[in-house]
């Protein structure tokens, strides 16, 4: 190992994918902080609109696309992957097949990513400077203006795919990311090439028709803004499209061809909580705020909100086709909740249930 003072940066990018994969890390890759193609691809995305409600896509300017305006004195970033499947994909079929079952998108089955990556992030840098000393970093999980995609890309990590996730040639694209913007002169990654092909089967399997073309995604339509992002009412005529989708869609992921390399996590901490994998509408949409806040705590869920959580829900259930009872009791009951966005998708799901 060169000295403290003069590190090599072969050996060091060498041992930070090392101590990476030690530290939990799938993959580590080093990336250059020219991200133009990217930035242009934002901004004609953004003209379009289609990031709906999400302001702060836009509120940045263009430290989102030049890491060197959010971190000063960025030289390299490291770029990191981490497996979160949970469960064999069958399982997963299964349960979005199921009308009375809830479906949760994967990644919020289990503990919120963001910690889990910020932590074993931290660690990575402390390792660094152990080795060669103070030096200059901040590290990131979609915790601020950052195109992580398009940078995991430039380290060799995967490519976007035409339904705008990652996707790599070993690992499909059921993993999380995160970065250390660095002042080190670390030697880059190759840029990963594409691999989609004439592959359309994510554009066509879209519940919603979201992804409007090849690498470009309307969020508007997309259910995952839809449950997750967006604050006010569910578009009535895209409601029928959720079906029991309750917290973000996987649909995308669940047909690409590319996931059959997919391999399961070994974190525990992505493992499911509260059958959360397994549970069926009626049983969460009976949770009251207090229940939810507990059974959700150090889960990416908690961002939603009870009111929110409560409005998915009654969607789902009214695109149930169920002709059982509780069903209906239930979501009478919610005619009387204090959330006039609850009372209302209550009322939707019902006068849906009634016309089937």
């Amino acid at each position: 190992m060169a000295s403290k003072n003069s590190p090599n940066p072969i050996q060091l990018a060498q041992q930070i994918k090392q101590w990476g994969l030690e530290l939990g890390f799938q993959q580590i890759g080093i990336s250059q902080t020219d991200l133009s193609e990217a930035e242009q691809h934002l901004q004609n995305w953004l003209g379009q609109g289609y990031h709906g409600n999400m302001e702060y896509m836009s509120r940045h300017g263009c430290k989102r696309s030049r890491p060197k305006l959010l971190v000063e004195g960025t030289r390299s970033i490291i770029s990191a992957r981490m497996d979160y499947l949970p469960e064999p994909q069958q399982q997963s079929d299964t349960q979005l097949k199921d009308p009375t079952a809830a479906f949760i998108s994967r990644y919020a089955l289990g503990r919120d990513y963001h910690k889990v990556i910020r932590n074993r992030l931290q660690k990575l840098a402390n390792k660094i400077e152990q080795a060669i000393g103070p030096f200059g970093y901040r590290a990131f999980v979609d915790s601020a203006p950052v195109l992580e995609k398009a940078i995991a890309e430039k380290a060799g990590l995967g490519w976007i795919g035409k339904h705008s996730n990652l996707i790599n040639r070993k690992a499909g694209s059921w993993f999380f990311l995160g970065e250390i913007y660095t002042d080190l002169p670390l030697p880059h990654d190759e840029q990963a090439s594409a691999h989609c092909g004439s592959c359309s089967a994510c554009l066509e399997i879209c519940p919603t028709r979201a992804i409007v073309s090849p690498y470009r995604v309307d969020a508007r339509r997309c259910i995952s803004y839809l449950t997750i992002e967006l604050h006010g009412a569910i578009p009535e005529e895209l409601r029928p499209l959720l079906g029991n989708r309750i917290y973000g869609c996987d649909d995308c992921q669940l047909i690409c061809p590319w996931n059959r390399f997919a391999r399961l996590s070994k974190e525990k901490d992505f493992n499911p909580r509260h059958n959360l994998d397994k549970i069926q509408l009626l049983e969460l949409f009976d949770w009251n705020e207090e229940e939810f806040l507990r059974k959700t705590e150090g889960s990416a869920i908690r961002r939603i909100g009870h009111e929110r959580w409560l409005r998915n829900i009654a969607v789902a259930l009214g695109n149930s086709n169920s002709r059982d009872v509780t069903i209906t009791q239930a979501l009478s009951r919610r005619l009387h909740h204090p959330s006039e966005l609850v009372r209302e998708h209550a009322q939707w799901a019902l006068a849906r249930l009634k016309a089937n």
